[in-house]
């Protein structure tokens, strides 16, 4: 017999609790659908929130065609942040209590508002945005060796980790957000670059999208929830003893350092 929702949730829980990995949920369940794995999702937040942790935002995955072909996942997802995610900016990360993390840069959105679902716009979320921030996001899959389809990331929380945000933030309505350009430096040396139109061709679309999305399911996206867009450049693994540094051009950056 093919294990529950129930049951798959709380072997999510277990491998993030004890840094493990899993078989491939579509490879272990016929017929696991994409439904299946949203409701797997909310079982393994519920799992965490009884854990002590709060939500405070939500993200959007696989948003930009690089991650998408890297990943051999072709259409976004979504997961939830909580408060066990952040980690303040320059900080020194232990590399074992992750399982096999990358980094990503990405532009994070506060609101000023709530959003609700359907009919959201980029307009809507430009005028319901308090700030964008740079941001580092630490996806980290519980699934072996990232063989994941949509939906394995889908029931994995949208493959999240941990997520920094910089020390700066900016007006929305200040910069044309889809030619602002990230870049990223690996141990002192620049590894990647990319605009704010590989997100969907605008990272406020992207956000637009998960208000839509999210309004399906019945759940809104909260004034003063951080909101990350989705990659900017391709993931990059990590190992001991990277150093790593983002920066948005004209906005600022981050930093994070692994023991």
């Amino acid at each position: 017999m093919s294990p529950s929702n129930s049951d798959i949730s709380h072997s999510l829980f277990y491998a993030l609790m004890h840094r493990k990995t899993l078989t491939p949920i579509s490879s272990e369940i016929h017929n696991f659908t994409i439904d299946d794995a949203y409701e797997v999702s909310k079982q393994f937040l519920s799992l965490r929130l009884k854990n002590g942790e709060k939500i405070i935002g939500k993200k959007i995955g696989v948003t930009s065609k690089v991650v998408q072909e890297m990943l051999g996942v072709h259409q976004p997802d979504f997961g939830f942040l909580t408060d066990a995610m952040q980690v303040k900016n320059r900080s020194k990360v232990k590399l074992d209590t992750l399982i096999q993390p990358r980094a990503e840069a990405e532009i994070a959105f506060i609101l000023s508002k709530d959003l609700n679902g359907p009919g959201i716009t980029k307009e809507d979320v430009i005028n319901s945005t308090q700030a964008i921030v740079p941001c580092f996001e630490i996806v980290d899959s519980r699934i072996n060796n990232w063989e994941i389809k949509i939906e394995d990331t889908v029931a994995d929380n949208a493959s999240c980790g941990i997520f920094c945000l910089s020390d700066q933030s900016v007006n929305p309505g200040d910069f044309d957000l889809a030619t602002l350009e990230a870049r990223v430096f690996k141990n002192g040396n620049q590894i990647s670059s990319g605009l704010g139109s590989a997100v969907q061709g605008h990272p406020a679309e992207a956000v637009a999208w998960l208000a839509n999305t999210l309004g399906n399911y019945g759940i809104s996206l909260n004034k003063n929830d951080i909101i990350l867009s989705g990659s900017l450049v391709p993931l990059e693994p990590i190992s001991s003893g990277d150093e790593f540094r983002m920066e948005i051009i004209g906005v600022g950056g981050c930093e994070l350092t692994f023991i």
